[in-house]
């Protein structure tokens, strides 16, 4: 089996548009400079992302310079719909990104993981437990929900890891030929790697319709990093968001469960620490 990486993707605002790169430096948090920026809901608390408020997905983040293990969270440029943007260190942030939101939000960079009382969740909006677990992951009731014992236990509690804007774990990768298997599956709709938001897309030579689905409990080394294939990554409200040039699209998620046991692309953590590059 070879494994050639397509593209790289950092993400430097949680849940917005981030920036395709020719290499990331990957390190136990995952890649350098990935979610290192987040907004929080000032209204039902916590660090939000795109399965409550989705108008984050219309928002563009770009670094105004590159991010180093000193300094892994400088500011960031944010692009709205509207052409304009504004940068982090701007005084008046939190209120333009509210008002571009509809929402009340502040803007935060990545604040120590002894801080627990920052990456508390926030108030639910459904009083419901299922029917907020269903609202999260776009799920219709004769759809399972994901098998929960992937995640770690933490995020129960906490809307990422502390320390971190994260989901879950470090690193999610995907394959092209996922993505082609995908859009067969789908040829009405816009398969486009953006609506998965991946740090790495790799071609492979591994057999089968979803290939990276066998690399779960596998290292696999990539470039000069040492990774660990942690899960298969299921998938949530989030790909069926509209934004940018992509439509909305609830066929997506649907074939995503029906067809892949509702998963798309792998997470994986970083056991050795190293540069990757495109190619």
């Amino acid at each position: 089996m070879t494994i050639t990486i397509a593209s790289a993707h950092r993400y430097p605002l949680k849940s917005a548009q981030g920036e395709s790169v020719e290499s990331l430096d990957l390190v136990a948090s995952g890649a350098l400079g990935d979610r290192a920026w987040a907004v929080r809901d000032e209204v039902r608390g916590g660090i939000r992302g795109a399965k409550k408020i989705a108008s984050l997905m219309n928002l563009a983040a770009r670094f105004v310079e590159e991010p180093t293990p000193a300094n892994p969270t400088p500011a960031i440029k944010i692009g709205f719909p509207n052409g304009e943007s504004c940068f982090s260190t701007d005084a008046d942030c939190a209120r333009l990104l509210s008002e571009a939101l509809d929402h009340e939000v502040t803007l935060w960079p990545l604040q120590p993981a002894e801080d627990l009382d920052h990456y508390r969740r926030g108030a639910p909006d459904s009083e419901d437990f299922m029917e907020e677990l269903r609202d999260i992951f776009g799920r219709t009731e004769s759809e399972p929900l994901p098998d929960f014992s992937i995640f770690p236990p933490e995020i129960l509690e906490f809307e990422s890891p502390p320390g971190t804007y994260l989901d879950a774990f470090p690193l999610l990768l995907a394959t092209n030929q996922s993505l082609e298997q995908l859009a067969n599956l789908c040829p009405d709709s816009q398969i486009d790697m953006r609506r998965f938001r991946p740090n790495l897309v790799v071609d492979t030579t591994q057999p089968g319709l979803w290939p990276e689905f066998e690399w779960v409990g596998r290292r696999m080394q990539l470039g000069s990093a040492l990774l660990e294939i942690t899960a298969a990554c299921p998938r949530c409200v989030m790909v069926t968001r509209g934004f940018a040039d992509l439509a909305q699209d609830r066929t997506v998620l649907r074939r995503i469960v029906a067809e892949a046991n509702q998963n798309f692309g792998v997470y994986a953590t970083v056991i050795t620490n190293g540069q990757v590059c495109v190619g």
